[in-house]
């Protein structure tokens, strides 16, 4: 059911049955069991908080009052905890007991009396060890946990960086609140990476697939940027304009002016992707703008001498053609100039 988008999800649920829609949710975890139940309309939330169990009703709206694009709106609460100071055998045992709704057993987190995250130890770890070893001296103390209101492109970026299965989330007072799995850092990357790439091509975000958005939603995003575009191709045409005479008196430089278009937008379409996806990925921020800015006039400059140099020949040459042409005709002129005066002497000295 997770895997289904938003629209076909709701659709299902709007043909089936309260008792019917409880046992999907159940079968769900709880990230995705909140994110269809945001989907939902207020009377038919009521309704299904009204025959759910207490833990399970006070689990999903606490999932689903997390203000989404953050870690609480994707993380989940199915995880194996471990008391502090369980023995390894006892841990194995809380592992057994809890593996069955946990989103991933691989990862184990240690939480003290109060419920705040003092170490994690990986289920390798945990076999590994004697059975009468303590948690707390086998497990690693030095955790990457990230807080409840942190944006989900950050929450993606720390998994990314780190490899983590799955990355603990804490509250304001260092509470463990839930974990973010790999799969749901991964999702949230592909769609900030899609994203960028439509910011890249001047497309607005959609709000679903290409090919299940609405065609006046498709338009909308894309003719904002287009008319934009439209203008400023008027500036460009007035430049072309003021030069009009010039390009009249040297008609050779008409077949440059698609070399100077087609490079140009190339050019303007490789610094964007770079900017782009060097603000996704977090290597440059606003404040590396003068840097930024600094080192790509000097490649755009180092770029442009690069063409002048592979275009001035063919402009050398193709003036040479131009101006054999030239002078070919002038000559043709002149001769036949010479003959037609020549007739006219024949045939006034033949009238004398």
């Amino acid at each position: 059911m997770g895997y289904l988008p938003g629209e076909s999800q709701l659709e299902v649920v709007g043909k089936s049955s309260d008792t019917q829609v409880l046992k999907l949710l159940e079968e769900m975890g709880s990230d995705e069991r909140a994110d269809l139940f945001n989907l939902l309309g207020e009377d038919r939330r009521e309704a299904l908080l009204r025959r759910m169990a207490h833990q399970e009703r006070e689990d999903l709206k606490r999932l689903a009052r997390y203000e989404e694009g953050t870690a609480g709106a994707i993380m989940t609460f199915d995880y194996v905890a471990i008391a502090s100071g369980m023995a390894v055998s006892q841990a194995m045992m809380r592992v057994r007991q809890t593996a069955p709704d946990a989103e991933t057993v691989y990862q184990l987190y240690v939480l003290d009396n109060d419920g705040q995250l003092i170490g994690t130890m990986s289920l390798r770890q945990l076999m590994v060890a004697r059975p009468g070893a303590l948690v707390d001296d086998i497990m690693i103390k030095d955790v990457i946990k990230t807080p409840v209101d942190k944006a989900q492109e950050e929450v993606a970026r720390i998994v990314a960086r780190y490899d983590l299965l799955a990355l603990p989330v804490v509250d304001a007072d260092g509470l463990m609140v839930g974990i973010v799995t790999h799969d749901d850092a991964m999702d949230v990357a592909e769609s900030e990476a899609t994203e960028d790439i439509h910011k890249g091509m001047s497309i607005g975000q959609l709000e679903d697939g290409v090919s299940r958005v609405r065609l006046w939603s498709l338009y909308r995003k894309r003719v904002f940027w287009l008319v934009l575009l439209v203008f400023a191709n008027l500036f460009s045409g007035a430049g072309i304009a003021y030069f009009e005479d010039t390009i009249a008196a040297q008609v050779a430089l008409v077949f440059f002016l698609p070399l100077l278009i087609g490079s140009g937008g190339n050019a303007g379409a490789q610094a964007a992707t770079l900017m782009v996806r060097g603000m996704a990925t977090g290597d440059i921020g606003v404040k590396d703008w003068s840097k930024m800015l600094g080192r790509e006039l000097f490649v755009a400059g180092s770029l442009g001498l690069t063409m002048a140099v592979v275009g001035g020949p063919h402009r050398y040459f193709s003036r040479r053609r131009s101006g054999g042409h030239h002078r070919r005709a002038e000559h043709g002129h002149h001769r036949a100039v010479w003959q037609h005066d020549r007739h006219v002497l024949t045939v006034r000295t033949g009238a004398f």
